[in-house]
């Protein structure tokens, strides 16, 4: 059977198994749902969050299960260096991304995009929070000219998608100019922004805006 990948392009964590799908040149079909916690859904995604990805053999969630599976595959390039230590620090770089860039900053996802009020004490609380994972994330990241050297690997994919969402958090909860104090973020993303999936994942994400 065909892929079915289930979600919704405004979610970054779609848009990041959507690239790599693309990418890899594997057919696939796209479901369009909003995270949800109706049984039928729950069946799918036990969260009821979204990416999930229906396989012939079941359902799969969390992002980097779905594409250590779409790897695992062996179908189109792989991302990861074949040198298994490299292969783990583009694993460690991902990990860094997920938990201390993109998950504080998406506390303030329903003040931003979804225009709820802001919660008292929380600029206090994630500012340092981001401040230390910003740290931490230039300490690993290369940037020569990929996250982690000469060639793009998943983590430029996650990179695309999760901290051009911290940043613009910052911005507009913080006033926080995350892009003027680190422009390297900025230099790669308009490097990754050339490639044809990328350029497909953000047209198809503006028709659904």
């Amino acid at each position: 059977m065909t892929i079915k990948l289930y979600g919704m392009p405004l979610s970054n964590y779609y848009n990041m198994v959507k690239t790599v799908l693309l990418e890899k040149g594997m057919d696939f079909e796209e479901v369009l749902i909003l995270p949800n916690q109706e049984a039928d859904f729950l069946e799918k995604s036990p969260m009821g969050k979204v990416p999930a990805m229906e396989t012939e053999q079941g359902f799969l969630t969390e992002t980097g299960v779905m594409i250590d599976y779409l790897d695992a595959l062996g179908q189109g390039p792989s991302f990861y260096p074949s040198d298994p230590f490299a292969k783990a620090k583009v694993q460690e770089l991902i990990r860094y991304i997920e938990l201390y860039i993109e998950l504080p900053a998406r506390r303030f996802y329903g003040e931003v995009f979804f225009g709820r009020p802001p919660v008292e004490g929380l600029k206090e609380q994630v500012r340092p929070q981001l401040e230390k994972g910003f740290a931490s994330f230039n300490r690993l990241a290369k940037f020569s000219p990929y996250l982690c050297g000469e060639e793009i690997t998943y983590a430029d994919f996650y990179f695309r998608f999760a901290m051009n969402l911290a940043m613009t958090v910052c911005k507009r909860a913080m006033d926080w100019d995350v892009e003027s104090e680190m422009p390297r973020n900025k230099e790669l993303m308009n490097l990754i922004d050339q490639r044809a999936s990328i350029q497909r994942v953000l047209e198809d994400q503006k028709k659904k805006d």
